[in-house]
């Protein structure tokens, strides 16, 4: 029968503790690698700070020009932009083609739908259930409950249009704001 020399035959433990950390390497890479994707998913993004405000998007996603969006519109005119959220909020030239202090946030405070502005009757009539709001988004018409969402609109010292929330006292109705 022949002898098994055991210094041969069985790796050292140097070797051997070398492998299983290997193994355990791989194994816990895998798992972490797998891990991310679900961690990520059930943990919300953070939505940034809270005091810089959003920079004002136009349809097609880009930044709005003060400058050059007024050359563009006339005064009265209300032009939807993407606001704070990504909720679209309407932008309001003033009679002396300045950007308003305020914008407005076009979900209707009924059931969501997005308010269009109706200038010949220079108010924004809802089509979902035919709520009404006046020019500064008071509602003077049911079924909202509430009127639009307001949030101030700021330049920027680049002519960027910049939304931020609206805290204070609702101009329109000289009462707490609902939505902050």
């Amino acid at each position: 029968m022949a002898q098994l020399s055991s210094s041969a035959d069985v790796p050292d433990m140097g070797r051997r503790q070398f492998m299983n950390l290997l193994t355990f390497g791989s194994i816990t890479g895998v798992a972490l690698g797998a891990l991310y994707p679900v961690v990520k998913y059930f943990i919300p993004p953070s939505s940034g700070g809270t005091g810089g405000g959003v920079t004002a998007k136009d349809a097609l996603g880009n930044d709005v020009i003060i400058s050059r969006f007024l050359e563009e519109h006339k005064p009265g005119d209300r032009v939807l932009a993407q606001g704070l959220k990504g909720d679209p909020t309407y932008i309001v030239v003033t009679e002396e083609r300045a950007i308003a202090e305020y914008g407005l946030n076009a979900v209707c405070t009924h059931l969501g739908c997005v308010v269009p502005w109706n200038g010949s009757e220079n108010k924004f009539m809802c089509p979902c259930h035919g709520s009404q709001y006046d020019s500064t988004g008071k509602v003077v018409r049911g079924p909202a409950p509430q009127s639009l969402a307001l949030v101030h609109a700021d330049t920027t010292e680049d002519d960027k249009l910049v939304f931020t929330n609206w805290e204070e006292t609702d101009f329109r109705t000289g009462e707490k704001p609902w939505w902050a």
